[in-house]
């Protein structure tokens, strides 16, 4: 691995952009995210921004089950994401289509439409659980890397 990818992938584990997308969720998750940034949880202290555009994302936050007619744009949201990219769905819509499932417009949760890289169960999620989802799969990330440093 060069040196230019190392620092790359420090700086994206460091300091990660994310983007949150509801795919049809009630807002409960929504609004804990929003309060997740803010100065009471301080999820800025982590380096994580939230972005506005999913090109200079890169973990996508993901809320409500995956709608039919959603499913196109949360595909053309994720695609448009630069690698690695990594997925987080919060609340248990987003995590297997919650009291949705089952109904003849909903797919799922966001892992049948998209892979998912970390889950974050509740119903809403607290501000605690999503911090705490987001540093563990940032910590996941990191260990991966040492991994491949090792094996060099």
């Amino acid at each position: 691995m060069g040196i230019i990818k190392k620092v790359i992938t420090w700086a994206r584990i460091k300091s990660p952009w994310i983007i949150h997308f509801n795919s049809g969720a009630c807002n409960a998750c929504d609004i804990e995210i929003i309060a997740a940034l803010t100065p009471r949880y301080d999820l800025e202290r982590f380096g994580i921004q939230l972005k506005g555009t999913p090109r200079h994302a890169d973990v996508l936050v993901c809320t409500g089950p995956v709608t039919r007619q959603i499913e196109d744009r949360l595909v053309r949201i994720y695609e448009q994401m630069s690698e690695p990219k990594f997925v987080v769905a919060v609340g248990s819509c987003a995590c297997t289509g919650g009291i949705f499932a089952g109904l003849y417009n909903i797919k799922g949760g966001i892992g049948s439409t998209i892979p998912v890289s970390a889950y974050v169960p509740g119903c809403p999620a607290s501000p605690k659980a999503i911090i705490d989802g987001v540093v563990k799969l940032l910590t996941s990330l990191e260990e991966k890397e040492e991994k491949v440093v090792l094996k060099e």
